[in-house]
């Protein structure tokens, strides 16, 4: 089950496209840090999908440089750290919680049922922020895209799902998306559960998610909104593995910087422009 819906209550959700800006302007992830209280924040990296040694280090040096008063990296390697009394405590102290990327089945089968993983999602619904990049996006929701094949049209048995987070059920996410060519495979598991929406991240682009299902669109790239809600005919029941799936009926959106999305009303708003 998602994260217990407390509007005004519930910290944000912050699913990442993956490689976000770590040089210059580091928009992401500086607004993340503020959004945790910046010189009084505390935000804990985990950075389990990673196999890097120093992804964790990486981190804490970024989140510092954009303004982070205190980071600590949790380097939950195995399920046994995921019941380890000293990081359930440290957790309890923490404003943020950003999870690196690397491979969602790291996640999922290592933090995945965990006591930090329950942790996590009591904090989230407390107020504490989320963040994720990349593997880390995906595993955030309720359904997690594991692994598929790139391109641009769905086709039968080429995406397959496992249990995620659990911190959403509204959206399933894809990331890297417009540089993976990675339509198909959202379009596929899109395809399985028209309830859910399909959230496409661009590399260096969020969606910042707040309490009242609202997302904001942060970074340099764009989001592409999958909408099934309104599906018309759907092949994927008939459909043998490999071929095209037949779905009409389904909307796009592409939001850029600024623009937002109501998850709950599922209508898109476009970004306040300046006046002339």
């Amino acid at each position: 089950m998602p994260s217990p819906s407390n509007p005004g209550l519930r910290g944000y959700l912050i699913p990442i496209g993956g490689a976000e800006d770590k040089i210059s302007d580091r928009a992401v992830l500086r607004r993340f840090a503020e959004l945790c209280g910046g010189q009084d924040g505390h935000i804990v990296v985990i950075p389990t999908a990673s196999v890097l040694p120093d992804t964790g280090a990486r981190y804490l040096e970024v989140f510092r440089a954009v303004g982070a008063g205190q980071v600590t990296v949790m380097p939950v390697l195995a399920r046994a750290d995921g019941e380890r009394v000293d990081w359930l405590a440290q957790l309890d102290e923490a404003t943020g919680v950003f999870l690196t990327g690397g491979n969602q089945l790291r996640l999922s089968t290592i933090l995945g049922g965990t006591a930090i993983a329950q942790k996590i999602r009591r904090l989230h619904a407390r107020g504490v922020h989320v963040a994720g990049t990349s593997a880390g996006a995906a595993f955030q929701a309720e359904h997690m895209i594991a692994f598929g094949e790139s391109g641009v049209t769905p086709r039968a048995g080429k995406v397959s799902l496992a249990p995620g987070l659990g911190l959403i059920n509204r959206i399933i996410v894809d990331q890297h998306f417009g540089q993976r060519d990675r339509l198909g495979r959202l379009l596929t598991a899109l395809s399985y559960n028209p309830f859910v929406i399909g959230c496409g991240l661009d590399e260096d682009t969020a969606a910042f998610i707040g309490p009242d299902d609202v997302m904001e669109v942060v970074g340099s790239g764009a989001i592409t909104v999958v909408d099934v809600s309104s599906l018309e005919h759907s092949s994927m029941a008939e459909a043998e593995e490999g071929q095209p799936v037949e779905l009409f009926g389904v909307q796009l959106h592409f939001l850029a910087r600024g623009s937002r999305f109501d998850l709950v009303k599922r209508r898109p708003l476009p970004a306040a422009r300046p006046p002339k």
